[in-house]
Order: C-alpha cells, then sequence, then structure tokens
C-alpha cells in the first residue's frame, strides 16, 4: 500500500494544521461591496493558524468574505486583553456552524470599552 493511502487510513483527518478546542466569545461581519450586510455574535469550537469553526444562531452563505473578532482567553503580561482580528472566507456552514479559511489575521489590544460589563 502507498504511504500517503497508509497515512490517510490511519489518520482520516487531512488538515496540515492541528485544531485547539479554543472555546471564547466572537462578532462577525459580512460586507459585501463594502457595505455590512450580515452581523453577530457566536462562540468559537475550535480553531487552527489556518481555520475556525464557530457557533452561531444564524447560518452564513458559503464563500462570502467574512470578518471575525475572536476574544481572545489569554492575556500574554497578565494585564492586556486582546481581541483576535481575522479576515476569511466562509467554507462551510452546517446547522449552526460554521467553518472559516483564515486569510489574514493579527492580534489586536483590547480598548477598555470593548472589556464585559459586570452586573
Amino acid at each position: 500500500m502507498a504511504s500517503s493511502a497508509r497515512q490517510y487510513i490511519e489518520n482520516p483527518d487531512r488538515r496540515s494544521d492541528s485544531r485547539y478546542p479554543v472555546t471564547t466569545e466572537l462578532e462577525y461581519r459580512l460586507a459585501f461591496h463594502d457595505q455590512t450586510v450580515i452581523m453577530g455574535v457566536g462562540q468559537t469550537v475550535n480553531m487552527s493558524s489556518s481555520g475556525v469553526i464557530f457557533q452561531t444562531s444564524n447560518v452564513l452563505p458559503v464563500k462570502e468574505k467574512i470578518e471575525l473578532r475572536v476574544l481572545w482567553p489569554a492575556r500574554p503580561d497578565n494585564t492586556t486583553p486582546l481581541k483576535l482580528h481575522i479576515i476569511g472566507r466562509v467554507v462551510r456552514a452546517q446547522g449552526n456552524r460554521t467553518a472559516v479559511a483564515i486569510e489574514r489575521y493579527e492580534f489586536r489590544a483590547r480598548r477598555r470599552c470593548d472589556e464585559p460589563q459586570s452586573p
């Protein structure tokens, strides 16, 4: 049996990047011709360096460009909250889960007004 076929049988998940079970809040925005059309909130299910799967109450259109703002759970210096800004494309939407292929991303410091308000 060829090496690549054996590898597929032993590991049917052929993704090149490992997925990590990161669960955190996010905001999303889809824009057509530079006008925001769909906005909402959701929660990540898992992430890798090349993709994100998240849950939302809306079914999102496949092949469309999307912007995600993920509230990053880790704080590098234990004080500065971060948001992960992602530009990508919706590659799959099934039920309440949406898969996004990441085209570009960057971490940004979260402003105080972005902080969740305590009750």
